[in-house]
């Protein structure tokens, strides 16, 4: 459970910040405005880097032109709703912030608790991107303080913030304490992230036991309260796609009536489609979700399903010249055109051939030089041009796109990386040797950076166990070896045999790291080693 202060622009990061029907043919679309919700949306598809590098372009001031003084007089002007009874569901209440024109700006979600003391859980605060850093979540925060007061009713959030992060104050400058404060120390693993607020009427009482009964009432509900909160973003998170592909179509209305399809327009597309299909991957997973907020309510136009696959921005919204960092003698070695124009000619390099890209094409009489369209990526569930496969000096690399942005997180990985390898190079989770991929050299042109890594004899775990359910060759084998149960022992034990040697959260291995497990690339079947005693795998990778 979480209280996201900040932007909804990332479902934990692909949340974009908008919510509309869509009709086929798009009637509506083809005459309406672009809203500032709308515009937003559209800027959080564009990388940030990219926007500023490039602020006076045609394009890019045609669609932000007097925007920030625009977001700022929305911000001046905008007014908090009071609370609407009528919207409890299952007990979840929500409070609204609005411009004076009645754009949303954020949202603040709470689940009411009668018992042992009347309580209201903060369960998550939303405030869209832009509107960050510029007061609405202290402003919300202080409402919700005022509704505590006036209910005499006792609030409790988890404080997610990093302790590094500017905001990481924001409860305890308002009144805010730990828990601990309350309890004493012996806190349940979870309950260190606890806040409580202590309206007027409650102050100057012993409160340590109805606090210990509130958290324990709490933790019973938890399950219910993160199926609620799973069910809320992900309804929110579809009308914003929906809401966001209404504007996109607005947006190129001209390019679409005349089918010029301009490579800003397939870029765009290109962006929306990415986040989407990544979106749908992940919600299967999400606790309590069942599918009743379908994306298949998002009509997608013919037209647009069939543009090709455009990864990188036309150079028109991009001025610097590319950078590169890492390992000098690979990058050497690169092909000149390469150099001069990397994004080019890496999006140009061939897919690499992940089993699942390959079944896919063999099933729908395709070959790996076919051109996607966008109806493919939806199609296959997932970015096969993320991955692109490169022969140096004779040796197998790949090279993974991804955002600029995401940088820092790249630098993170990489020390993470080269501790393990220091601090535990014989470790052996599940008698399977763990190994590492570090990235060698990190190229960054038009907004997107491309990592380069060594082909390894492997594929992500979770990829694996999809071949060892799906595939017809491999589901025997599956059935009676249960090899799936094998990966995910070791890939677990992995994760705590890291966490516990270099002292970190298990959780935060898991989510900085990605796991590759032994797999014969060509007959598409687990490596593994069978002795008298167990089946295990090979190897381990983790990059």
């Amino acid at each position: 459970m979480s209280q996201h202060l900040a932007t909804t622009n990332e479902l934990n990061s692909s949340h974009v910040t908008t919510s509309i029907d869509i009709e086929e043919s798009h009637p509506s679309s083809l005459t309406k405005t672009i809203s500032l919700n709308e515009r937003l949306g559209l800027i959080a598809l564009i990388d940030k880097g990219m926007r500023l590098r490039a602020p006076e372009t045609p394009l890019v001031s045609d669609l932000f032109s007097n925007l920030w003084e625009l977001v700022n007089n929305t911000v001046s002007g905008s007014r908090i709703d009071r609370l609407n009874p009528e919207g409890m569901r299952n007990g979840f209440k929500m409070f609204e912030i609005n411009a004076e024109t009645g754009e949303n700006l954020g949202r603040l979600n709470m689940l009411y608790l009668k018992k042992p003391i009347p309580c209201y859980y903060l369960v998550y605060v939303e405030v869209a991107g832009p509107f960050r850093r510029k007061g609405l979540g202290n402003r919300i925060l202080e409402y919700f303080k005022d509704f505590l007061i006036e209910k005499s009713a006792m609030g409790i959030l988890d404080n997610i913030i990093p302790e590094e992060d500017p905001t990481y104050s924001i409860y305890s400058k308002q009144g805010w304490e730990p828990l601990e404060v309350f309890v004493g120390e012996g806190m349940a693993k979870g309950e260190n992230n606890l806040m409580i607020y202590v309206p007027p009427r409650w102050q100057g009482r012993e409160l340590r036991a109805l606090v210990l009964k509130m958290v324990h009432h709490l933790k019973r509900k938890r399950p219910a309260i993160d199926m609620r909160y799973n069910e809320m973003m992900v309804q929110r998170t579809i009308g914003e796609f929906k809401e966001l592909y209404d504007a996109l179509i607005t947006y190129f209305k001209a390019e679409i009536q005349t089918r010029t399809h301009t490579p800003l327009m397939q870029f765009m597309f290109t962006r929306f489609m990415t986040k989407l299909v990544s979106f749908r991957r992940r919600i299967g997973t999400l606790l309590g979700y069942t599918g009743g907020e379908s994306l298949e309510q998002i009509v997608l136009d013919p037209e647009i399903t069939a543009l090709p696959v455009r990864t990188y921005p036309p150079p028109e919204l991009t001025s610097e010249n590319p950078s590169v960092s890492g390992d000098e003698e690979k990058w050497s070695l690169l092909p000149d055109m390469l150099k001069q124009h990397p994004a080019r000619f890496i999006e140009s390099l061939p897919n690499y051939g992940r089993p699942s890209l390959k079944s896919w094409l063999k099933e729908s009489g395709r070959v790996s030089t076919d051109t996607l369209t966008l109806g493919d990526l939806m199609d296959l569930g997932f970015d096969p041009t993320r991955l692109k496969g490169i022969t140096i000096d004779h040796d197998e690399f790949i090279f993974e796109r991804m955002q600029a942005r995401q940088m820092a997180e790249l630098k993170k990985r990489e020390e993470l990386l080269k501790r393990i390898e220091s601090e535990i190079p014989d470790a052996r989770p599940g008698n399977a040797r763990l190994r590492v991929n570090p990235p060698l050299l990190a190229i960054q042109d038009r907004g997107n950076a491309y990592v380069l890594r060594r082909k390894v004899g492997g594929i992500h775990w979770e990829e694996a166990i999809e071949q060892l359910q799906s595939d017809p060759h491999l589901r025997p084998m599956n059935a009676s070896m249960r090899i799936d149960r094998v990966i995910l022992d070791t890939v677990r034990r992995a994760n705590e045999m890291i966490s516990g040697k270099l002292g970190l959260r298990e959780e935060n291995v898991s989510d900085q790291l990605t796991c590759f497990v032994s797999w014969d690339l060509e007959g598409n079947r687990p490596l593994l080693m069978i002795d008298f005693t167990s089946t295990y795998l090979e190897s381990v990778w983790m990059a």
